[in-house]
């Protein structure tokens, strides 16, 4: 993240870029073992099928088991993109923090981590039945209870995460995927590349996560895992309404809402919507973490809890327009980063190329 700008003896928000992500300043990297220890070939134990999906650091690809024709999911980070020695630390913390979690249901399991010349392949659990917002969307029946349902397992996760000491930092729906297109329950949190252990009372300073869902504390570099709970609490008033409480063209603009902490409950269809419903999002989203509710006591929320007091009626079809809006619009994002970020590699090989042919 970039350095914080003082004003008035408090720290002003960092300017992060786009994604949030690890990375940038720090020591430079030894390419040679990422894992620290030699593994077997990946090759030689799995068949590597078609890309699934692709991040800034990583491409999932679809991968096949030899021995036993099972599927599963491969993860296949560029080592040439682990440019400090914090980048090779954060995929080893990443893996470990995975075999950590392992067990709980919400959690994609992890099968293995291999090594070779170039990638760090993680093998998981395969989820084959898509994103949350797409399924919300084919679903088209959708109430207050259903939101309660979704959000339960992902607050579950939180609260797993929390009392193993884990702080996972980069909630949001699209780190969310279906393992079963046929069980709206079978959600499974597939992404840990932003989470860190962290001690009761422990401060983290580094501004991570994605801009609609960060908490106030992590803009102003002092916070620990009640912003999980904040990051929680968007999502919930995203699947209620189908758009993010805190919203503006910009970046900066985003920032300085989330800073303000103003919840718009008067739009549609907030009027409509249940008060036990609004009543655990500003508990969730209360600016003050010590005030803030843990994962537990969300749980413990009437709303939320199985047979608690969420409504069944439909929610207004707006809604759900709004939703596959807002999932669309991300989509798109992320597609226009990705070709970002491989026109920069193409011309950082350009720029390396250039360099070694005028010592040639």
């Amino acid at each position: 993240s970039q350095p914080t700008a003082k004003t008035d003896g408090h720290a002003a928000p960092a300017q992060p870029a786009a994604a949030m992500r690890r990375g940038g300043a720090g020591a430079p990297a030894d390419l040679g073992s990422v894992l620290g220890h030699p593994t077997p070939n990946l090759r030689d134990l799995y068949a590597l099928g078609r890309k699934l999906g692709q991040g800034q650091f990583g491409t999932t690809y679809l991968c096949t088991e030899l021995a036993t024709g099972a599927d599963y999911a491969c993860k296949s980070i560029s080592k040439r993109k682990l440019i400090t020695k914090e980048d090779i630390d954060d995929v080893r913390r990443e893996i470990q923090i995975m075999h950590h979690l392992s067990g709980h249901p919400n959690v994609v399991a992890i099968k293995g981590a291999y090594e070779d010349q170039l990638y760090v392949h993680i093998v998981m659990e395969l989820c084959a039945g898509g994103e949350l917002f797409d399924r919300i969307i084919q679903r088209g029946h959708y109430s207050e209870r259903k939101a309660a349902e979704l959000t339960r397992i992902i607050v579950g996760v939180v609260e797993a995460c929390h009392s193993l000491g884990v702080m996972h930092r980069d909630l949001k729906p699209e780190n969310f995927l279906l393992a079963n297109k046929d069980d709206d329950l079978s959600l499974k949190a597939i992404d840990f590349g932003l989470s860190v252990f962290f001690k009761p009372g422990q401060i983290f300073t580094d501004v991570v996560g994605s801009p609609y869902y960060v908490a106030p504390e992590v803009l102003c570099k002092k916070y620990g895992p009640e912003a999980d709970v904040w990051t929680a609490g968007v999502i919930l008033y995203i699947l209620l309404s189908g758009v993010p409480p805190f919203w503006a063209e910009t970046q900066q603009g985003i920032f300085d809402a989330v800073l303000k902490g103003v919840i718009d409950f008067d739009s549609e269809p907030w009027p409509v919507i249940s008060d036990s419903a609004k009543d655990l999002i500003t508990r969730m989203l209360n600016p003050r973490p010590a005030e803030r509710l843990t994962a537990h006591e969300v749980l413990c929320h009437p709303w939320i809890r199985d047979q608690g007091v969420a409504p069944d009626r439909p929610l207004d079809t707006a809604v759900l327009s709004r939703i596959k809006q807002f999932s669309a619009m991300n989509k798109l994002k992320k597609m226009a980063l990705r070709l970002l970020n491989d026109l920069l590699d193409e011309i950082v090989l350009w720029l390396f190329y250039l360099f070694c042919s005028s010592y040639l």
